[in-house]
């Protein structure tokens, strides 16, 4: 049986990959700060912030011994905000690259490190259209997730050696929490940019994690997909 580890799993995207993989007979080892609710025989959920290096270190070597390798790891979760750069505080940055950076960052370390037994690994990050639209409200979000491109790009090549795949997948405005409260007629410019104008769904993402994840994918490696036609 293959392990998956999700991060971000306890609502929303993360929780409908982790059912996903499940229903698809993978170990699901999921995450987020709270506990969660979801239940099922193949799932194991551990209550952290992803940026604390010491709880993540702690929960690759409690996968260690329980699974002893981890063929696959979506870094999902993540967080935004979204407002004029002159009405950023340095909190709000702070708080923005340490979830989404240096969580996926410490994630990808770790994770990668239990998956030099698998043979072939797959990793996939998660990106944003903010950063090819260039957005304007979203300067910080689409520049944590510029940053998290370029580390997708970079681990692509240093850990090919050991037969792991580092991919991103970048999706267009989905029914979240992360875009409640964006004005609606902000909203509707923007999916007026896409080539295919419409919200996206979180069966849209599975798809290209889906993708990213198959056997078949192997050759594929330090690429990012956007949905909707962003380019």
């Amino acid at each position: 049986m293959r392990t998956i580890v999700i991060t971000g799993t306890r609502k929303g995207i993360g929780r409908s990959l982790a059912e996903h993989y499940l229903s698809e007979g993978w170990q699901v080892a999921g995450c987020s700060r709270s506990a969660s609710d979801l239940e099922h025989a193949h799932y194991q959920h551990f209550a952290l912030d992803v940026s604390d290096e010491a709880a993540v270190v702690n929960m690759a070597r409690q996968l260690k011994k329980k699974y002893t390798r981890v063929d696959a790891l979506v870094n999902n979760a993540g967080i935004a905000s979204m407002n004029h750069a002159l009405l950023t505080p340095v909190s709000t940055v702070n708080r923005i690259f340490q979830t989404n950076v240096v969580g996926t960052f410490l994630f990808c370390r770790e994770m990668a490190k239990l998956m030099r037994r698998s043979g072939s690994a797959r990793i996939v990050n998660f990106t944003t259209v903010a950063h090819p639209l260039n957005l304007e409200g979203e300067a910080i979000y689409a520049a944590s997730k510029a940053a998290i491109e370029s580390l997708t790009r970079i681990l692509a090549r240093e850990l090919s050696g050991l037969n792991i795949t580092v991919n991103a997948v970048g999706p267009t405005p989905i029914e979240t929490d992360l875009i409640r409260g964006v004005p609606a007629a902000k909203m509707q410019a923007l999916l007026e940019r896409q080539a295919i104008p419409r919200m996206g769904t979180v069966d849209d993402v599975v798809n290209a994690v889906d993708f990213f994840l198959r056997e078949e994918s192997d050759f594929i490696t330090g690429q990012v997909i956007y949905l909707g036609g962003v380019s």
